[in-house]
């Protein structure tokens, strides 16, 4: 019998084992900053493994997985049948309270700061822009990470003063190469990488990737095939959920509506089909 976790997230439950952390992630979703009552079956063990899959393929980059073999953990975590397959033990590292999101297309909020403002991430772009337009190259549009409420977009300027600039330029830097190629390896297979947003901590005053990288949870995957200028392609991602929502009358706050047990199963369908693609294209490495 494992003790209650030390936190519980909106999807997630964290065991804090002193200069480690145990990472579970469930079947809960979530959209909007609300957790849903309805579980997607299988969603934390999809995410486990596709994350973990992405920070092995990205091995050269500093990271904070240890293991996600359950025979490895401490006791009393060890070969607990509840966590296995979606349970992650990693370095615990001092957080940086932004998120390092690249995007490669024009949707999001980023799209709705453009058509208000005719800015992203406070940055002026040209007019006349189409929703999916794709960036010349990708563009690094952090948000500060707020415990309570909305994560909040801010200009690369902010988080620059806020963390320092050679902090801030080793993040950019790192967030954009895994971006471009993880955006190269998923079109090989017909997916679009839209957008993603990746979480770094401190580990001896050095930037490690935290928390996971590159999910349908984290990241837009679009379908190729259904990508044109002016419209939102098919996704593969947990905007299938955001979409349904707005297209009820539910006003963000609690409570969500009931989940129709149609759209709990096209999400699975589709983060179990993004993961077979992900399969693929890194066992091409």
């Amino acid at each position: 019998m494992i003790p209650s976790p030390h936190y519980k997230g909106k999807v997630r439950d964290v065991y804090d084992l002193g200069s480690e952390l145990l990472l579970v992630a469930t079947d809960r979703i979530s959209a909007f900053d609300v957790v849903f009552s309805e579980p997607v079956e299988d969603k934390g063990k999809v995410l486990t493994r596709i994350s973990t899959q992405w920070f092995r393929y990205f091995s050269d980059i500093n990271n904070h997985l240890i293991t996600d073999d359950v025979s490895r953990f401490p006791k009393p975590y060890q070969n607990e049948p509840n966590l296995i397959g979606r349970s992650v033990l990693v370095k615990k590292a001092k957080r940086i309270d932004f998120e390092c999101v690249v995007r490669g297309y024009l949707t999001g909020s980023a799209w709705k700061e453009y058509l208000q403002l005719g800015t992203i991430a406070e940055t002026a772009y040209p007019k006349g822009l189409q929703e999916s337009y794709q960036f010349p190259t990708p563009i690094f549009t952090p948000a500060r990470k707020n415990d309570a409420g909305h994560d909040e977009n801010v200009s690369e300027s902010t988080m620059e003063k806020e963390v320092g600039s050679d902090l801030f330029q080793k993040v950019k830097t790192i967030s954009l190469h895994l971006y471009e190629k993880a955006h190269q390896l998923m079109a090989k297979q017909g997916i679009l990488l839209c957008d993603t947003k990746f979480e770094f901590g401190l580990i001896d005053g050095e930037p490690v990737l935290i928390d996971e990288i590159l999910t349908p949870d984290s990241s837009r995957y679009w379908d190729a095939s259904t990508y044109a200028l002016g419209k939102t392609p098919a996704s593969f991602d947990k905007q299938i959920l955001r979409n349904w929502l707005e297209s009820t009358s539910w006003d963000k706050n609690p409570p969500p509506p009931k989940l129709p047990e149609s759209l709990i199963q096209e999400l699975r369908k589709k983060y179990l089909e993004l993961e077979d693609k992900i399969n693929i294209c890194l066992s091409q490495k």
